[in-house]
This record gives structure tokens, sequence and C-alpha cells, in this order.
């Protein structure tokens, strides 16, 4: 803990100003005074000494390290109307400045002071004086004749600061909180308490910067898909690329529920509200001055009752702020300092006494303002705000924009309705632009005829789903002014508000089933859940689950280890030869607005959708004041609805289910999850809840820039859809893309499970084997040729006439030769006919010329032959010749005499070539 003791030295001097050796001291302190202020112009300058002991001079305007912006009345009947109050720590002259004005009606009382600074929810310095001791002497007594009016400069040393971390003077939103106490002496009784939120100046919120980026990006969303649904040359066409082109719906449910998200009624580190002021617009909270005046004037003095959303309210009494007081302490600590142990020499009480009165002067010189340059400080809050350095609930969220949680429900509704007079009004805009440019030639006369011709539908198809997105807002707002319990006519306009939008679309969308199915009737069929392993994330082992009736459409179902029986409706549509949905222009014409986004077979989904965001509205806004209740109880509908849409994919865009259904439903889990942490029932350390806000703005600012780059590549899609119709495209590198693209179109449209290709199951290797299952012989070439060998007489070859006429030509020479040419070959083998020469193919031409001749003179003798018997053996062997080759006959071999090793004769077959040989 952090004490200053500077202004109690004020007091210790005031004591030794009795001392009359003090005197000549304190002339020669005022003279010096003069020499250590610079003025230049109008710019001021005071002297300052570096570590080294250098004398520096620095601006009086300058950017102090630490200091405080809006206070508020924590006492709620604090007899001192504080109109200024503000301290400021410079780290470079090592001293803490501060302010004070106001004003009292109390006739005379003296004062005890306190002043404490608190960051992250711990005591870092404090202070108790008496303003006599000092020299505040507009409080010296206070008196309502007298305007409060003080100022002064504490030197602090480096024990002093010590307890403030370096990070504190550049991390973002630094929380923390001066209080400033005031107890009257008479009664030793708070008589007056301010509280006002300390900064170091870094902040995530910068609403004119961020939001005008979020803004544009937007209005390129809203372009992109108005662009779409205009160029119309065939509707269900049309349709599909409507479809795959960003849907404004999804930005501002993204924007939705990063900024909702601090309607959780939790303790909020000072990041989050910061962080989710740029996204404030989008909830419709936007800070108008004139508006602001008129709902105050509408709401009057009721404001409703901060607390019940876990705020402390500005101008009601938190006692327990900052930890509390003891009043007996309080004037304990005070008398205890007047004599400090540490000051034990009159050296260092002078030199004390020297810097306090030069310190002093200094700031009487003047209250510094902002027409003097110095604007470091802040303005009262406004009454419904909570007190500053508070972020509980909703009214700490709103607190970042100046606007009371009693006035939340009025301007979201007048916001709205703006909203949906712009929207309608640019639709006509739109159309009118367009009508003067065909009229002056500027455009062809047929371009976006569609259009213009039905643009009053286009109007009341705009304002329907600028509701249809603004839905959740305006249920979610009407719902936290039932719960907040302000004033009478506002409650009453929230309820009218709430009935015709509940009805108006929930009658609207069940109006769009009917006029799809009531042409079909409803069966309930038995049905089972089967649980079986899958993959989460592609990797991650997980439990699935799979209907009975899904599992039969597949060709090969997942494994099951186990099922429990089930029951759906299923819908049975009479007319067989409907077309679908998608192709349906009458459907499209009138219900578009509504299902045109969602695939054939989840074009329903919008009124599930509906009922989803009613059912969150009423845990954020009907739970208010609840916040085990919203956060357990949403994380529970978040957790359902991200399963329940991860199963159906509604969208047809793929764009739109990664975004909506994966990263918009992964970070309202983790969010949820996350904020939990933040109860006060946990009474987690304050630096801890900052840690865990910073994650949540890790998660929830990557999901808003996943989001943007969305609307860049939907704006591109939309460009390539509105210009299909042209062969020349620009630029020409992005052809191959828009290819694709379409190509995509077409694929996702039909809507048609998508056929798996089948791998095939790899064969084991084979071992090397062998195995004769049967033999069969096949016909070959040789058998259909006629210089081949009979098989029936493939045992008797005889010897051509030609050869028979120069060996012996007997008989027994001839039968024993012809023995002998084929014994060597086994019983049923065939001789092959080998190659030929140009030779033997002139002999084979006269063998067949004497064969010829042959035949004509046997047939006349053999036509008086009338007995049986063996024809071979009434043919006498000196006239036989070599007949005609019959197909399958083989060319026979010649023989020849040769001598073996013995010196016996032996025949042995003559092969081809030695049959030339012989021949020559």
């Amino acid at each position: 803990m952090l004490r200053s003791q500077i202004l109690p030295r004020n007091a210790l001097a005031c004591c030794l100003c009795l001392m009359t050796t003090l005197l000549p001291l304190l002339s020669l302190i005022s003279t010096a005074t003069a020499a250590n202020v610079a003025v230049s112009g109008n710019t001021k300058y005071v002297e300052a000494s570096t570590p080294d002991g250098a004398a520096i001079w620095l601006k009086d305007t300058r950017k102090p390290a630490l200091y405080t912006q809006n206070f508020g009345d924590c006492l709620g009947s604090s007899l001192i109307n504080v109109t200024r109050f503000d301290a400021a720590y410079y780290k470079d002259n090592m001293t803490v400045l501060f302010h004070l004005e106001g004003n009292t009606n109390v006739a005379n009382e003296s004062l005890m002071m306190y002043i404490g600074v608190y960051a992250y929810g711990e005591n870092r310095f404090d202070l108790t004086f008496n303003p006599c001791s000092a020299q505040i002497y507009s409080l010296c007594p206070m008196n309502r004749s007298v305007p409060i009016e003080a100022n002064g400069i504490i030197p602090v040393s480096e024990s002093d600061v010590a307890g403030i971390p370096p990070i504190a003077l550049s991390i973002p939103d630094f929380e923390g909180q001066a209080i400033l106490r005031i107890f009257a002496n008479s009664t030793q009784s708070q008589v007056g308490c301010y509280s006002a939120v300390v900064t170091n100046g870094a902040t995530f919120s910068h609403p004119a910067a961020v939001g005008t980026v979020l803004g544009i990006f937007t209005i390129i969303a809203i372009a992109a898909s108005f662009a779409t649904a205009v160029y119309v040359n065939h509707i269900p066409t049309t349709r599909t690329h409507y479809a795959h082109s960003l849907s404004v719906l999804v930005v501002f449910c993204v924007f939705h529920h990063i900024f909702f998200t601090g309607s959780l009624s939790v303790n909020w580190p000072s990041v989050l509200p910061a962080f989710w002021s740029n996204f404030a617009w989008a909830g419709g909270m936007i800070y108008g001055e004139s508006m602001q005046n008129s709902v105050n004037q509408l709401i009057g003095s009721n404001r409703g009752n901060t607390s019940i959303v876990g705020a402390a309210g500005s101008g009601s009494a938190a006692e327990d702020l900052g930890g509390g007081y003891e009043i007996s302490q309080i004037y304990k600590r005070s008398f205890s300092t007047l004599f400090r142990p540490d000051a034990n020499s009159l050296s260092d009480r002078l030199q004390h006494l020297r810097s306090v009165k030069l310190e002093n002067h200094l700031a009487k010189r003047t209250l510094a303002n902002t027409t003097e340059g110095y604007n470091w400080y802040g303005t009262p809050v406004k009454p419904g705000l909570p007190l500053p350095g508070n972020f509980s609930g909703f009214a700490g969220t709103l607190a970042q924009e100046n606007i009371p949680a009693s006035n939340a429900f009025m301007t979201g509704l007048l916001w709205f309705l703006i909203l949906l007079v712009l929207v309608a009004a640019a639709v006509v805009a739109f159309k009118w632009i367009l009508e003067v440019l065909v009229k002056y030639k500027q455009l062809n006369e047929n371009r976006l005829a569609f259009f213009r011709e039905h643009w009053l539908r286009y109007t009341a198809v705009a304002a329907l789903r600028a509701t249809v997105i603004g839905f959740f807002m305006i249920v979610y707002l009407a719902l936290f002014q039932f719960t907040y319990k302000g004033s009478a006519g506002v409650t009453a306009i929230a309820a009218l508000v709430f009935l015709v939008i509940f009805f108006g679309l929930f009658g609207m969308a069940g109006y769009a089933c009917y006029y799809r199915l009531h042409s079909g009737s409803y069966a309930v069929r038995r049905d089972r859940i089967h649980f079986g392993p899958k993959k989460a994330l592609g990797f991650v082992p997980w439990i699935g689950f799979e209907l009975e009736n899904h599992r039969s459409e597949k060709t090969q179902a997942r494994s099951s280890f186990g099922s429990v029986p089930w029951w759906g409706v299923h819908y049975v549509d009479e007319d067989a030869q409907r077309i679908s949905v998608q192709q349906d222009e009458d459907y499209i014409k009138k219900f578009g607005w509504l299902s045109a986004r969602f695939r054939r077979t989840r074009w329903w989904f919008f009124a599930l959708w509906l009922i989803y965001e009613f059912v969150r509205a009423c845990f954020y806004g009907g739970a208010a004041g609840h916040p085990m209740t919203q956060v357990f109880g949403l994380m529970a509908v978040e957790f359902i609805a991200l399963i329940t849409i991860v199963r159906l994919r509604p969208f047809e865009g793929a764009r739109l289910n990664a975004l909506m259904v994966y990263l918009l439903g992964f970070s309202k889990v983790a969010t949820l999850a996350l904020s939990a942490a933040f109860d006060i029932r946990f009474n987690l350390a304050r630096i801890n809840t900052t840690v865990i806000g910073v994650v949540i703005i890790v998660i929830q600012g990557l999901l808003a820039g996943v989001t943007l780059i969305a609307i860049i590549f939907g704006a591109i899609s939309s460009y390539m859809s509105v210009t299909r119709d042209r062969e020349a495209f620009r630029p020409r590198k992005w052809e191959p893309y828009r290819e694709r693209y379409f190509a995509h179109l077409e694929k996702s449209a039909p809507d048609v499970p998508r056929v798996k290709p089948t791998t095939p199951i790899p064969e084991a290797p084979k071992e090397p084997y062998f195995r004769v299952a049967s033999v069969r012989r096949e016909p070959k070439i040789e058998d259909s040729e006629p210089d081949c060998i009979d098989p029936a007489s493939s045992r008797t070859s005889v010897a051509p006439a030609a050869a028979i006429g120069s060996r012996t030509g007997s008989r027994r020479n001839s039968l024993h030769s012809a023995q002998m040419s084929s014994s060597h070959l086994p019983y049923g083998a065939r001789s092959h006919r080998t190659s030929w020469s140009t030779r033997d193919f002139s002999g084979w031409q006269e063998a067949q010329h004497s064969n010829r001749s042959s035949h004509m003179m046997s047939g006349s003798r053999m036509r008086g032959k009338t007995s049986e018997g063996n024809l071979r053996d009434q043919i006498d062997p000196e006239r036989v010749r070599t007949p005609a080759r019959s197909p399958g006959t083989a060319v026979p071999l010649e023989v020849r005499k040769q001598r073996n090793d013995k010196g016996k004769e032996k025949e042995a077959p003559l092969d081809e070539r030695s049959s030339e040989e012989a021949r020559a």
C-alpha cells in the first residue's frame, strides 16, 4: 500500500511555522518560486530534474502518465456539490496534481478529507489530511458563502509509487479508481463521496475509427447482396447467386454477438466494454445529445434501478466502494501523521517545507482548464449512468457511450426506425435514379427491367429483411426494459413493439411454411439413433450419432456400438411432380426474403432461427440481474444450437456455413464459458479477469476479422454473379476463378448427397506358386494349313516319289525308310514345317504338279477294285507316288545310312539342310 506523506507534511509545516526561526526562510522560498516558473507566450513550463540530477523544463499542459476522467457521486446525498474533481500523476517529475471545485449549502463545518487510488481492485495510494493544514482555505472551514476551490501539487518518491507496475502506464484501459471522501468533524460522519475513473489514455475504444471501418464494410456487404438480388434474368438462377453472396444477416449476427455479450450481469474487466464500444452502432446504441434529451423528457425522473443489473449507480449510496472505510481509522490516521517519525532533523523539516511551499505556490497561480491546454480531466456523469470505474452488466457497457440503461430501449428503437426509413428510401431512390438514366439514354432500357417493374415489392422485402436482422436486438431491448422497471410509458411502448415484432415475424414465418407444406401430410416414422466413433475436426476421437434412415442411404455405414429408439415426423408430399422450393418462382417472389439463402432440404430453417434468437433474447434480457442463470442457461442453448446447426449446415453458400455455423458458434460458446469467471461470487482477482478479458477480445476480434475478409470475398463473388452474362470479364486473371465459382454453384444448387468415390481395397502381395488346373488343346495355325501331317497318319510317313526314284526303288527299303523316318518322334507327335528356301518352293511346285498327274492315273485303276481290304496292300508299291498333302500331313524326312563307332551301319534322319546337301 502506497501512502503519500506530503499533505500531512503541510500540517507539520503549520506547526513549525510557529517557530520564529523559519520566518526568514519562508521569505527566501517565496523569491525562489518565481525562479522555477517559466512562461513562453501562453505556454507555461515547470522545472524538473532527471534521474542524474540535470534540470529540464516541462510543459505544464503535457499528458500525465495516469489521470482521472469522469466522476460521479457515490454517496447519493452529498452535502457538497463537486463540479470538478481530478488528479494526475506525472512520472517525469514524480508529482501528483490535484484539483477540486464545488459549492455547498452548509453554513459552517470543519472537515477531514481522504483520497484513495485503486488499481485492479487493490489500494495503491491513499492519503488522509485536514484541508486547513493543507492550506485549502475554501474548506477551512467549509462555508456556503465561499466557493470551494482547491489545488495542489504533491511530490512523490519512488517508494510511494513502487506498488504501481510499469505496465499500468501503457496497458490499454487501465482499470483504476480515485475516490474522494469528505467527513464532518462535528459528527465524524461522511458528508461527501465522489469517484473518478483513472486511465493512462491507452484504450481499445476507438468508435470513430473502428466503427467507421466496420460501417463501410457493412455497406459493401449490403450493396453486394442487393446487387445479386436485383440482377434478374431467371429467378431460380438469381436465387442461386443470391444464396452464395454474403448475407447481411450474418454480418449483423456477428456484430450483435460481440456487443450484446456485455448484457450479461457480471463484473466486466475494463478492457471488454472499451472493445465492445466499437460495435455499439450495430446494436443501435449511438449517442446523440438531442435524442437523449428527448428520451429523458419522456422518461422523467423514474430511471429505474441500475443495481438490478449489477452496476453501482451514480447518485446512490455505495458504502462498500473501494472496500469501504472505518471512521475510527480515518481520524486516528489523521492525528498520527501530524508527527512524522522519519523526520528526525530540523533540516529535513525545512527542506520539506521549502518544497511544499514552492509546489503550492505554482498550483495556486491558476486552476488549469481546457482554455489553457490542460484537458486531462472529466466531468460529472449524467443521471442514470453507473459510477465511473464500474463496468458491471449492460449498464457498464452502455456507460462507454454515455447512454443510461433506462434509455437503452428507446435509443435502440429510434435508430431501428431510422434504419427502416433509410433502407426503404435507398431502394426507392435507386429505382428513380435508374429511370433518369434510362430517360437520358445513359442506360439500356432493358437493364434491370425486373427490378424497375417490381420496385415496390423490393422496397417491402428490404424493410422486412431489415426487421429480421433487428429481431434479436428489438426483442432483447424490450425484455430488458421489462426487467429494468423504468418509466411506465416506456415500458408500455416496449410491450407494444414486442407484440408487433414477435407476432408479425412469427406469423409470416408460419405462413411461409404453411404455404409450402399445406398440400401434403405428416406421418410419424419409427427410427433409431446409432452411436459410433467419429473424428472431430478431422483428427480428434469423438462420439457421433446418426439416424437409421440416414445410414440406410449410405453405401457404407459407420460402425455402431449402440442405438436407442427414436421417432421422426416425416412430410409426405401428395404432389410428386411439384418442383422444388428453389425452382418455385412464385414461392421465391413471396418468401425468398426468408428462405432464399438456405439449402433445398433446409429451406424451413428461417423458422428455427427465429425461435433460437427469441430464446437467446429471453436469457439476455429476461434474466438480467441473475448472472449464473444467464451464463449457464445460454451455454446450454448455444451448445445445443451449435451441434444442431453443424448437423444441418443450413446455408447453401460454403462461406456462410463456415462463418455462421463454425466460427460464430464457437465464439458464442467460448465467450460464455469464459464470462462465467466474472461473477462476483467467484471473487477472482481483477488482474486475472483482465487476462481473461483479453482472451475474449482475441476470440471476438478474430471473428470480426474473418467477417471482414468474408465481406471482401462476398463482394468479389457478387461482381462475378452480376457479370455472368458477359463474355468479356475483367480482370482476365480472375477468369479461372470465375469458372470454378460457377461450377461450384451448379454443383451445390441441387443439394443432393455427394457420392464418395470408393477406394479399392489393396490386395495382399501374391507369393510365387504353380498350379495346373486343367489342360486343353486349342487349334493352331498349322491345323488349317495343307502342308501339315494328318494326326491319323502321323506314324506313317511316305517318301516323295522323286526321292524314291533316286534310291533303290525296292518296296522293302521304302517301308523301312518310312518307319525309320518317324521312329525318333513319340506317338502322336507332329513334325512342324521348317522355314522354306527358294529351292524348296520350286521343288514343292514340281511335286504338286506330279501329284495331280498321279492322282488321275491311279484313280482310273482303283475304280475296278471291289474287294475289301487294306488299300495299301492292293496298290503296287512300285507305282506309289506321294499324294497331295492333306491338312495335318507333315513333310516326310529322308534317311541315310551312317556308320557308328563299331563300324556298323545305321539309318539316321536327315534334316532340311542335310537333305539339300544330299540332293546336291
